[in-house]
């Protein structure tokens, strides 16, 4: 049981170094390039969607197509009906993501 501990503590370790390392020489970016706000999924131009993370220009498209051909989104999990947003990216977007208000999503 010891042993276990002490192996573990050492995978910790050098995933920690890793990491470290990583950050160190610029290949983990950094938290402030991270997106900030929200996107109105029901207002947002193709632009602003693709500010979204993992939101090409392509699926931006599909998005508004979509709410011009059904009309407004009435929840979020509506967006798994474009192509190429399961569950998974939706969990990803959900933080980026309204139904009311103003688009405010920026990416420093």
């Amino acid at each position: 049981m010891v042993r276990n501990s002490f192996r573990h503590g050492g995978a910790v370790l050098r995933a920690l170094a890793l990491a470290l390392a990583l950050a160190a020489v610029g290949t983990v970016p950094a938290l402030a390039d991270a997106p900030t706000g929200v996107v109105n999924v029901n207002t947002a131009s193709v632009e602003q969607l693709t500010r979204l993370p993992g939101v090409g220009e392509s699926r931006a498209r599909a998005i508004v197509a979509l709410r011009e051909q059904r009309g407004a989104f009435r929840n979020v999990e509506d967006l798994r009906a474009v192509r190429g947003i399961g569950d998974a990216n939706l969990a990803k977007l959900r933080p980026f993501l309204t139904l009311k208000g103003r688009t405010t999503l920026s990416v420093d």
